[in-house]
């Protein structure tokens, strides 16, 4: 078993490490989520394959009847994570859950989700943001860039109240929430 407190990786590696094809999409990937490394993009193609998995052992044991019992609470335990972090819509089922693709985990990240808000011009500044402690969620500061962010977050994220960058004239602040925030004040 080994000692509890001991990190273990929560990630597994390509079973084929040169492939081409698979190696250019994931350099995509890395360009278009400012990702620091492969380690990330397979961390969330770890969290997607198990949850395919967990949807393919619920449908095979339920093939023939309805779901009923502990299948029922597992699939719903399931679909409502998935859908309390906007990765499904609310009418979806244990079946749309083979049809996810990385992107859909990779859109959830604090990371992107800062980039998306406006609050950082690039991906990789939005990291910058984050590891140096200029983002907080609901007032809390948060310094992990992977962190997975319900939709009630995505609505609380904002620039952390110490930070320099909350003062509107700071040269590293994205144009539009400056001119935004002036607006709000005039």
């Amino acid at each position: 078993m080994g000692y509890p407190g001991k990190k273990r990786k929560s990630y597994d590696t390509p079973k084929h490490p040169w492939q081409a094809a698979r190696m250019a999409t994931e350099v995509e990937l890395l360009k278009k989520y400012g990702l620091r490394n492969k380690k990330e993009l397979w961390k969330a193609v770890s969290i997607l394959r198990r949850y395919r998995g967990d949807a393919r052992r619920i449908l095979a044991e339920s093939a023939e009847t309805e779901l009923t019992g502990h299948l029922k609470t597992e699939s719903d335990q399931i679909l409502e994570r998935l859908r309390r972090f906007s990765i499904l819509p609310s009418d979806a089922n244990i079946d749309d859950i083979l049809a996810l693709q990385t992107e859909t985990i990779l859109e959830r990240r604090l990371q992107t989700q800062v980039y998306r808000l406006g609050l950082a011009r690039t991906p990789k500044q939005a990291r910058q943001f984050i590891t140096h402690g200029h983002i907080a969620i609901d007032g809390k500061k948060a310094t992990i860039p992977g962190m997975l962010i319900s939709h009630t977050e995505e609505m609380l994220i904002d620039y952390y109240g110490n930070s320099p960058l909350t003062g509107e004239s700071h040269p590293e602040r994205p144009a539009q929430i400056a001119s935004a925030i002036a607006g709000k004040e005039e």
